[in-house]
Protein backbone atom coordinates (compact mmCIF):
# COMPACT_ATOMS: atom_id res chain seq x y z
CA UNK A 1 0.00 0.00 0.00
CA UNK A 2 2.62 2.21 1.07
CA UNK A 3 4.24 2.29 -3.12
CA UNK A 4 0.25 3.10 -4.10
CA UNK A 5 -0.07 6.14 -1.82
CA UNK A 6 3.53 7.30 -2.99
CA UNK A 7 2.48 6.81 -6.73
CA UNK A 8 -0.79 8.64 -6.12
CA UNK A 9 1.19 11.41 -4.22
CA UNK A 10 3.82 11.58 -7.03
CA UNK A 11 0.63 12.05 -9.90
CA UNK A 12 -0.56 15.00 -7.47
CA UNK A 13 2.30 17.18 -8.93
CA UNK A 14 1.46 17.27 -12.51
CA UNK A 15 -2.34 18.03 -11.70
CA UNK A 16 -1.42 20.68 -9.58
CA UNK A 17 1.27 22.36 -12.17
CA UNK A 18 -1.32 22.48 -14.88
CA UNK A 19 -4.31 24.12 -12.65
CA UNK A 20 -1.58 26.68 -11.30
CA UNK A 21 -1.01 27.35 -14.94
CA UNK A 22 -4.39 27.71 -16.20
CA UNK A 23 -5.77 29.72 -13.26
CA UNK A 24 -2.23 31.79 -14.05
CA UNK A 25 -2.81 32.50 -17.67
CA UNK A 26 -6.74 32.70 -17.23
CA UNK A 27 -6.10 35.52 -14.31
CA UNK A 28 -3.97 37.64 -16.83
CA UNK A 29 -6.05 36.84 -19.70
CA UNK A 30 -9.33 38.56 -18.04
CA UNK A 31 -10.07 42.11 -18.77
CA UNK A 32 -8.90 44.25 -15.95
CA UNK A 33 -5.50 45.64 -14.51
CA UNK A 34 -4.49 44.79 -10.93
CA UNK A 35 -2.77 48.08 -10.31
CA UNK A 36 -5.99 49.91 -10.38
CA UNK A 37 -6.71 48.10 -7.40
CA UNK A 38 -3.88 49.11 -5.55
CA UNK A 39 -3.41 52.61 -6.24
CA UNK A 40 -6.62 55.59 -6.72
CA UNK A 41 -7.39 56.36 -10.31
CA UNK A 42 -5.44 59.39 -10.10
CA UNK A 43 -2.37 58.07 -9.72
CA UNK A 44 0.77 59.18 -11.94
CA UNK A 45 1.84 57.09 -14.83
CA UNK A 46 5.10 56.97 -12.57
CA UNK A 47 3.29 55.96 -9.27
CA UNK A 48 1.72 52.92 -11.28
CA UNK A 49 4.97 51.94 -13.03
CA UNK A 50 6.39 52.37 -9.50
CA UNK A 51 3.35 50.37 -7.97
CA UNK A 52 3.81 47.02 -10.60
CA UNK A 53 7.65 46.82 -10.28
CA UNK A 54 7.04 46.52 -6.36
CA UNK A 55 5.05 43.52 -7.06
CA UNK A 56 6.64 42.11 -9.82
CA UNK A 57 3.47 43.04 -12.91
CA UNK A 58 6.08 44.71 -14.65
CA UNK A 59 7.64 41.45 -15.88
CA UNK A 60 6.58 39.26 -18.93
CA UNK A 61 3.81 36.45 -17.96
CA UNK A 62 5.83 33.48 -17.53
CA UNK A 63 8.28 35.34 -15.80
CA UNK A 64 5.73 35.90 -13.44
CA UNK A 65 4.46 32.48 -13.21
CA UNK A 66 8.49 30.78 -13.03
CA UNK A 67 9.06 33.17 -9.91
CA UNK A 68 5.52 31.40 -8.73
CA UNK A 69 6.18 28.04 -9.07
CA UNK A 70 9.40 28.72 -7.74
CA UNK A 71 8.42 30.22 -4.19
CA UNK A 72 5.28 27.83 -4.37
CA UNK A 73 7.20 24.74 -4.04
CA UNK A 74 8.09 25.79 -0.33
CA UNK A 75 4.49 26.55 0.12
CA UNK A 76 4.61 30.95 -0.62
CA UNK A 77 2.34 31.80 -2.85
CA UNK A 78 3.26 35.87 -2.33
CA UNK A 79 1.21 38.48 -0.62
CA UNK A 80 -2.06 39.24 -1.23
CA UNK A 81 -2.65 42.78 -2.88
CA UNK A 82 -5.81 43.12 -1.04
CA UNK A 83 -4.38 42.34 2.75
CA UNK A 84 -0.47 42.86 2.23
CA UNK A 85 -0.46 39.69 3.99
CA UNK A 86 1.27 36.38 2.85
CA UNK A 87 -1.39 34.42 1.37
CA UNK A 88 -0.65 30.92 3.36
CA UNK A 89 -1.21 32.70 6.50
CA UNK A 90 -4.54 34.10 4.75
CA UNK A 91 -5.60 30.74 3.88
CA UNK A 92 -4.62 29.08 7.08
CA UNK A 93 -6.69 31.09 9.25
CA UNK A 94 -9.81 30.98 6.97
CA UNK A 95 -9.27 27.43 6.45
CA UNK A 96 -10.76 26.03 9.69
CA UNK A 97 -13.69 28.00 9.40
CA UNK A 98 -14.33 26.28 6.06
CA UNK A 99 -13.55 22.77 7.24
CA UNK A 100 -16.35 23.01 10.20
CA UNK A 101 -18.85 24.47 8.19
CA UNK A 102 -18.35 21.39 5.74
CA UNK A 103 -17.49 18.29 8.34
CA UNK A 104 -20.88 19.47 9.98
CA UNK A 105 -23.14 19.92 7.00
CA UNK A 106 -21.23 15.94 5.99
CA UNK A 107 -22.08 15.40 9.36
CA UNK A 108 -25.52 15.85 8.81
CA UNK A 109 -25.73 14.07 5.34
CA UNK A 110 -24.65 10.95 6.52
CA UNK A 111 -26.69 10.96 9.58
CA UNK A 112 -30.07 11.66 7.79
CA UNK A 113 -29.58 10.36 4.15
CA UNK A 114 -27.70 7.16 5.06
CA UNK A 115 -30.93 5.59 7.28
CA UNK A 116 -33.36 7.19 5.11
CA UNK A 117 -32.29 5.11 2.39
CA UNK A 118 -31.94 2.15 4.09
CA UNK A 119 -34.95 2.40 5.48
CA UNK A 120 -36.52 3.30 2.02
CA UNK A 121 -35.13 0.23 0.41
CA UNK A 122 -36.53 -1.56 2.96
CA UNK A 123 -39.83 -1.13 2.15
CA UNK A 124 -39.39 -0.56 -1.50
CA UNK A 125 -42.72 1.07 -3.31
CA UNK A 126 -44.12 1.81 -0.27
CA UNK A 127 -45.69 5.56 1.66
CA UNK A 128 -41.51 5.56 2.98
CA UNK A 129 -40.03 4.92 0.13
CA UNK A 130 -42.22 7.54 -2.09
CA UNK A 131 -41.49 10.36 0.66
CA UNK A 132 -38.03 9.05 0.72
CA UNK A 133 -37.11 9.76 -2.35
CA UNK A 134 -39.53 12.60 -2.97
CA UNK A 135 -36.75 14.32 0.03
CA UNK A 136 -34.26 12.93 -1.83
CA UNK A 137 -35.01 14.67 -5.44
CA UNK A 138 -36.23 17.83 -3.64
CA UNK A 139 -32.53 18.23 -1.72
CA UNK A 140 -30.27 17.52 -4.98
CA UNK A 141 -32.81 20.25 -6.69
CA UNK A 142 -33.11 22.83 -4.42
CA UNK A 143 -30.43 25.36 -5.40
CA UNK A 144 -28.67 26.53 -1.97
CA UNK A 145 -28.68 30.06 -3.04
CA UNK A 146 -32.37 30.39 -2.63
CA UNK A 147 -32.64 28.08 0.04
CA UNK A 148 -30.60 29.89 2.38
CA UNK A 149 -32.41 33.58 1.47
CA UNK A 150 -35.46 31.73 2.76
CA UNK A 151 -33.87 30.45 5.52
CA UNK A 152 -32.34 34.06 6.90
CA UNK A 153 -35.95 35.68 5.86
CA UNK A 154 -38.03 33.32 7.67
CA UNK A 155 -36.14 32.63 10.78
CA UNK A 156 -33.78 35.45 11.09
CA UNK A 157 -35.86 37.97 10.02
CA UNK A 158 -39.40 36.89 10.60
CA UNK A 159 -39.33 34.54 13.78
CA UNK A 160 -35.95 36.08 14.60
CA UNK A 161 -34.91 32.45 16.43
CA UNK A 162 -31.59 31.91 14.69
CA UNK A 163 -28.51 34.28 13.37
CA UNK A 164 -29.12 35.70 9.60
CA UNK A 165 -25.04 35.30 9.31
CA UNK A 166 -21.42 35.01 10.84
CA UNK A 167 -19.76 32.69 12.74
CA UNK A 168 -19.92 34.07 16.33
CA UNK A 169 -21.84 36.90 18.13
CA UNK A 170 -20.04 40.41 17.98
CA UNK A 171 -18.30 40.49 21.88
CA UNK A 172 -18.24 36.67 22.05
CA UNK A 173 -14.98 35.15 21.22
CA UNK A 174 -13.49 32.04 22.33
CA UNK A 175 -9.53 31.93 22.22
CA UNK A 176 -7.85 30.17 19.37
CA UNK A 177 -6.28 26.91 19.74
CA UNK A 178 -7.30 24.40 16.67
CA UNK A 179 -9.52 26.99 14.62
CA UNK A 180 -12.32 25.13 15.14
CA UNK A 181 -15.16 27.17 17.15
CA UNK A 182 -16.88 24.09 18.74
CA UNK A 183 -13.78 21.96 19.46
CA UNK A 184 -12.25 25.60 21.00
CA UNK A 185 -14.99 26.23 23.30
CA UNK A 186 -15.10 22.47 24.48
CA UNK A 187 -11.15 22.43 25.18
CA UNK A 188 -11.80 25.42 27.37
CA UNK A 189 -15.12 24.72 28.71
CA UNK A 190 -17.29 28.26 27.09
CA UNK A 191 -20.60 26.03 26.89
CA UNK A 192 -22.19 29.58 26.19
CA UNK A 193 -19.83 30.11 23.34
CA UNK A 194 -20.44 26.63 22.37
CA UNK A 195 -24.35 27.03 22.27
CA UNK A 196 -23.66 30.09 20.29
CA UNK A 197 -21.36 28.31 17.96
CA UNK A 198 -23.90 25.21 17.03
CA UNK A 199 -26.06 28.08 16.71
CA UNK A 200 -24.42 30.10 14.34
CA UNK A 201 -23.77 26.99 12.48
CA UNK A 202 -27.12 25.82 12.02
CA UNK A 203 -28.49 27.50 9.22
CA UNK A 204 -25.02 27.01 6.99
CA UNK A 205 -25.09 23.82 7.55
CA UNK A 206 -28.44 23.02 6.64
CA UNK A 207 -28.23 25.15 3.55
CA UNK A 208 -25.05 23.32 2.51
CA UNK A 209 -25.70 19.89 3.58
CA UNK A 210 -29.13 19.76 2.04
CA UNK A 211 -28.31 18.83 -1.41
CA UNK A 212 -25.37 16.30 -0.10
CA UNK A 213 -28.32 14.59 2.29
CA UNK A 214 -30.25 14.00 -0.75
CA UNK A 215 -27.31 12.51 -2.96
CA UNK A 216 -26.44 10.41 -0.15
CA UNK A 217 -29.94 9.03 0.35
CA UNK A 218 -30.77 8.07 -3.01
CA UNK A 219 -27.22 6.25 -3.80
CA UNK A 220 -27.82 4.26 -0.38
CA UNK A 221 -31.35 3.78 -1.35
CA UNK A 222 -30.32 2.02 -5.29
CA UNK A 223 -27.29 0.28 -3.44
CA UNK A 224 -29.15 -1.42 -0.84
CA UNK A 225 -31.99 -2.56 -3.32
CA UNK A 226 -29.17 -4.05 -5.53
CA UNK A 227 -27.60 -5.57 -2.73
CA UNK A 228 -30.75 -7.09 -1.71
CA UNK A 229 -31.44 -8.41 -4.60
CA UNK A 230 -28.59 -10.68 -4.50
CA UNK A 231 -28.39 -14.52 -3.80
CA UNK A 232 -26.35 -14.19 -0.78
CA UNK A 233 -29.27 -12.13 0.98
CA UNK A 234 -31.51 -14.73 -0.61
CA UNK A 235 -29.53 -17.62 0.71
CA UNK A 236 -29.35 -15.70 4.01
CA UNK A 237 -33.04 -15.28 4.41
CA UNK A 238 -33.29 -19.46 3.72
CA UNK A 239 -31.34 -19.94 6.94
CA UNK A 240 -33.48 -17.66 8.98
CA UNK A 241 -31.27 -15.09 9.46
CA UNK A 242 -33.21 -12.19 11.00
CA UNK A 243 -34.32 -9.15 8.40
CA UNK A 244 -32.40 -6.66 10.75
CA UNK A 245 -29.28 -8.68 10.46
CA UNK A 246 -29.42 -8.80 6.57
CA UNK A 247 -29.92 -5.16 6.46
CA UNK A 248 -27.10 -3.89 8.48
CA UNK A 249 -24.42 -6.61 8.64
CA UNK A 250 -24.57 -8.29 4.68
CA UNK A 251 -25.94 -5.25 2.72
CA UNK A 252 -25.31 -2.06 4.49
CA UNK A 253 -21.56 -3.61 4.71
CA UNK A 254 -21.53 -4.56 1.01
CA UNK A 255 -23.13 -0.99 -0.19
CA UNK A 256 -20.73 1.09 1.95
CA UNK A 257 -18.46 0.95 -0.67
CA UNK A 258 -19.86 3.10 -3.22
CA UNK A 259 -21.59 5.40 -0.22
CA UNK A 260 -18.35 6.20 1.21
CA UNK A 261 -17.23 7.79 -2.14
CA UNK A 262 -19.88 9.87 -2.72
CA UNK A 263 -19.45 10.87 0.84
CA UNK A 264 -16.03 11.92 -0.57
CA UNK A 265 -16.48 13.29 -3.89
CA UNK A 266 -19.10 16.05 -2.04
CA UNK A 267 -17.02 16.54 0.97
CA UNK A 268 -14.48 17.90 -1.70
CA UNK A 269 -17.59 19.42 -3.43
CA UNK A 270 -18.58 20.90 -0.09
CA UNK A 271 -15.09 23.20 0.13
CA UNK A 272 -15.63 24.34 -3.23
CA UNK A 273 -19.01 24.43 -3.20
CA UNK A 274 -19.43 26.49 0.32
CA UNK A 275 -18.37 29.80 -1.74
CA UNK A 276 -21.99 30.80 -2.14
CA UNK A 277 -23.03 29.65 1.36
CA UNK A 278 -20.32 31.58 2.93
CA UNK A 279 -21.29 34.56 1.41
CA UNK A 280 -24.93 34.29 1.74
CA UNK A 281 -24.28 33.64 5.87
CA UNK A 282 -20.75 35.91 5.69
CA UNK A 283 -18.85 33.35 6.83
CA UNK A 284 -15.61 33.75 7.15
CA UNK A 285 -13.81 30.56 5.50
CA UNK A 286 -12.32 30.35 2.26
CA UNK A 287 -14.87 30.48 -0.34
CA UNK A 288 -15.60 34.43 0.97
CA UNK A 289 -11.61 34.53 0.99
CA UNK A 290 -11.61 33.36 -2.44
CA UNK A 291 -14.64 35.91 -3.74
CA UNK A 292 -12.92 38.62 -2.14
CA UNK A 293 -9.91 38.05 -4.38
CA UNK A 294 -11.61 37.75 -7.75
CA UNK A 295 -13.11 41.37 -7.03
CA UNK A 296 -9.67 42.68 -6.37
CA UNK A 297 -7.46 40.93 -9.04
CA UNK A 298 -5.93 39.52 -6.56
CA UNK A 299 -3.50 37.33 -8.65
CA UNK A 300 -1.67 35.48 -5.61
CA UNK A 301 -4.38 34.76 -3.35
CA UNK A 302 -6.81 33.14 -6.48
CA UNK A 303 -4.01 31.14 -7.30
CA UNK A 304 -2.83 30.05 -4.17
CA UNK A 305 -6.20 29.45 -2.75
CA UNK A 306 -7.44 27.11 -5.93
CA UNK A 307 -3.81 25.01 -5.61
CA UNK A 308 -4.94 24.31 -2.02
CA UNK A 309 -8.58 23.74 -3.44
CA UNK A 310 -6.97 20.71 -5.70
CA UNK A 311 -4.32 19.72 -3.42
CA UNK A 312 -7.37 19.07 -0.80
CA UNK A 313 -9.19 17.04 -3.35
CA UNK A 314 -6.74 14.85 -4.87
CA UNK A 315 -5.55 13.81 -0.80
CA UNK A 316 -9.43 13.31 -0.09
CA UNK A 317 -9.63 11.34 -2.77
CA UNK A 318 -6.49 9.19 -1.91
CA UNK A 319 -7.91 8.70 1.64
CA UNK A 320 -11.07 7.30 -0.07
CA UNK A 321 -9.08 5.26 -1.69
CA UNK A 322 -7.12 3.79 1.37
CA UNK A 323 -10.80 3.42 3.45
CA UNK A 324 -12.06 1.16 0.85
CA UNK A 325 -9.45 -1.76 2.05
CA UNK A 326 -10.68 -1.33 5.85
CA UNK A 327 -14.67 -1.49 5.01
CA UNK A 328 -13.98 -4.43 2.57
CA UNK A 329 -10.87 -6.59 3.04
CA UNK A 330 -11.46 -7.75 -0.46
CA UNK A 331 -9.41 -4.57 -2.07
CA UNK A 332 -6.02 -4.37 -2.05
CA UNK A 333 -3.81 -1.39 -3.31
CA UNK A 334 -1.51 -2.84 -6.21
Amino acid sequence: MLGYITRRLLGVIPVLLMVSLIVFMLMHAAPGDPVSMLISDEASPEDRARVAAAWGLDQPVWVQYLNFLQNAVMLDFGDSFRYQQPVIDLVLERLPASLELALYATLMAVIVGIPLGIWAAARPNSIVDTLASFGGFFGISMPNFWLGIMLILIFAGQLNLLPSGGRMSWGDEIPRLTGFLTVDAVLQGRWGELRLAFVHLLLPTVVLGTAMTGIIMQLTRASMLENLAEDYVMTARAKGVRARTILWLHAFRNALVSVITIIGLEFGALLSGAIIVETIFSWPGIGQLLIQGIGARDFPLITGLVIIYTALFVLLNLLIDVLYTIVDPRIRMR
